[in-house]
């Protein structure tokens, strides 16, 4: 389970968390922002804004959270792989020329797919260590998306001699106010939409030579190829109630009963996309802490002698009444897991066509690159 700490800890008294969850619990649930409970913030975002880098993209939400990824290739020697030199085998002569075409082809389809440690990727957050959970768990989440279909390490694949390293730098540039890893997730997506390659001018496992014109550099998602595919974004999702709330602001976060980060991507498919359906898949799903856990609950009327209810004896016996009352209008922590019909739901929902998922791709594909 990933850790809620991203977000500094939202004051707000027992009396205003049940307000606020009573009305994200209505259908339709009222949002403090006046959003649809399917409605992505407003963002601002461009392309190739930092110099000296191979991609970079900037995105700002509406609320000035704002995030800058910048990426970095350089080539690097490839590990030689001894798996099958060790094998004792004794082919025939016509056995080795029957099969030599297929040896070779079977030997650059392993190579291509690339190792996951040609990827590297840093997360850095104001007011956080580079050794903190929270900007290592971010870190990981979006390395996980990114390398899950096994196919993204295979273009980094010069020859069998070298690849290219991408460094991926990801810097939150103001405080987080609200949980950070969809705008660094949405902010990655577009850095590497705008990536760039230099042209490869040799051949075989030589020495690598590019051409020095950048204007021939060959795009890492190339939106004119044979197959057409796009980095993995990962979505925020909340549940109240049996509400789905998508993209919930730090307030909403605080009484959220079950939080939940889904990593999709496009499958990819033949030549360009020509309908305005996309073909999602599911590439990693992780459970968030929710802050509204560490709240401190309501007091029922039933113990509180303000209101004319009885004292309780020891704070012990307070709170297992606390927690075994439920009143209404009176605010108690989310306790326990989330049920597993509720998670299927909401992975729906973020899958079906037409849905936020789509919305946002098509946002991000509307961003000129360049």
């Amino acid at each position: 389970m990933a850790p809620s700490s991203a977000t500094q800890q939202v004051l707000l008294s027992p009396a205003e968390l049940s307000y606020l969850h009573t009305s994200l619990a209505l259908n339709p649930p009222i949002r403090p922002d006046g959003r649809a409970p399917t409605q992505f913030r407003p963002l601002i975002a461009e392309c190739d804004i930092l110099p000296g880098t191979n991609g970079s993209a900037r995105i700002c939400f509406a609320d000035g959270t704002e995030a800058i990824v910048g990426i970095k290739a350089e080539v690097e020697r490839s590990r030689p792989s001894y798996s099958n030199t060790s094998q004792d085998t004794s082919p025939t002569e016509n056995d080795e020329e029957e099969d030599e075409d297929d040896r070779t082809e079977e030997k650059e389809s392993m190579e291509k797919k690339g190792r996951n440690e040609w990827v590297e990727v840093s997360v850095e957050i104001p007011g956080f260590r580079d050794e903190d959970s929270m900007p290592v768990f971010l870190s990981a989440m979006l390395s996980e998306a990114l390398l899950a279909d096994g196919e993204f390490t295979g273009r980094l694949w010069i020859n069998g001699r070298f690849h290219w390293k991408l460094y991926l730098d990801i810097l939150l540039l103001s405080q987080p106010l609200s949980y950070p890893l969809p705008l660094l997730s949405l902010t990655t997506h577009l850095a590497l939409l705008s990536t760039r390659l230099p042209k490869l001018k040799s051949e075989g496992d030589e020495d690598p030579m590019f051409d020095d014109d950048w204007d021939a550099s060959i795009y890492l998602f190339p939106r004119n190829s044979k197959i057409y595919t796009r980095p993995p974004v990962t979505l925020l999702v909340m549940a109240v109630k049996g509400n789905i709330i998508f993209d919930p602001s730090k307030e909403e976060l605080a009484v959220a009963e079950v939080v939940l980060a889904v990593s999709i991507a496009e499958r990819p498919r033949i030549g360009e996309r020509t309908s305005k359906e996309r073909d999602l898949r599911l590439l990693a799903v992780r459970t968030i802490d929710p802050p509204s856990r560490l709240t401190h609950p309501g007091v029922p009327d039933a113990i509180n002698t303000a209101t004319g209810g009885a004292a309780v004896n020891s704070i012990e016996e307070a709170t297992s009444r606390r927690e075994v009352t439920e009143e209404e209008g009176v605010w108690q922590p989310p306790r326990g897991g989330a049920k597993r019909k509720l998670i299927a739901e909401m992975i729906r929902k973020v899958l079906e066509k037409g849905g936020v998922a789509e919305e946002v791709l098509d946002g991000l594909d509307a961003v000129e690159l360049g």
